[in-house]
């Protein structure tokens, strides 16, 4: 079945990276929509240039904010799936085809970097262990034998927002939380939901390779599974 594919780049602050993946989007992905979440630097611009569709939140909302925009964006112009990945150039979209050869039998699909054929360059291994030690509580709150739930780098339908059981426009979800929401949404409301391999690449800068602080985003990452598990949110 022919689907209208977007690719969604959240961006703050990353340089050039987000327009360099512009340049590098397959012919599957009609359109990309990078959402600048308040970035001071001129990677919106660039990225512009390039030829995403830019959309500026004007000030820092948070990663769910910008996704959600995104997600929005894409749904009110007519396409079927999107692809959300890293606009810090972590993520490869020479693998976006991958992901998108899954679609036609699921509704969501998940990267991996740690299944067979996928890798993980420059992990720092105390936020690996942190990844797999999250990955393992999903699993066993969701019941879903997932194996790399933070991977940011995802394929699903838009049409998942159709359902009414999922509402992402909730202002708690606007960090970390909406991407946890609705990969916990699809699998607990019986959508079809797979994983595929992928590779992610870490800069070799410890202080650059990831925006998330220490404990206080860890909690935003995990607290979907663990309030919608408790049934204290929808």
């Amino acid at each position: 079945m022919s689907q209208r594919v977007a690719a969604i780049l959240p961006l703050y602050n990353e340089g050039s990276a987000a327009a360099d993946l512009v340049r590098r989007m397959p012919p599957q992905v009609s359109a990309t929509y990078v959402v600048d979440d308040g970035s001071t630097d001129d990677g919106p611009s660039l990225a512009e240039h390039a030829g995403g569709r830019v959309i500026r939140l004007g000030a820092n909302r948070g990663i769910g904010a910008a996704i959600r925009t995104g997600l929005l964006a894409a749904r009110e112009a007519g396409f079927d799936t999107v692809v959300v990945m890293a606009a810090s150039g972590k993520d490869r979209p020479e693998e976006i085809p991958a992901l998108l050869a899954k679609i036609d039998g699921h509704d969501y699909v998940q990267g991996s970097r740690f299944l067979g054929g996928g890798s993980s360059v420059n992990l720092p291994l105390a936020r690996g262990l942190l990844i797999r030690t999250f990955t393992v509580m999903f699993r066993i709150l969701s019941g879903f034998p997932g194996t790399d739930v933070t991977n940011g780098f995802r394929a699903y339908r838009l049409s998942l927002l159709d359902d009414a059981r999922i509402r992402i426009e909730q202002s708690w979800l606007d960090r970390y939380e909406l991407e946890y929401y609705i990969h916990w949404k699809a699998i607990t409301l019986g959508y079809r939901v797979c994983e595929v391999p992928v590779s992610k690449t870490y800069p070799t800068r410890r202080h650059s390779y990831s925006k998330i602080r220490p404990v206080i985003d860890w909690w935003h990452i995990a607290r979907p599974a663990v309030l919608l598990k408790l049934k204290l949110r929808t």
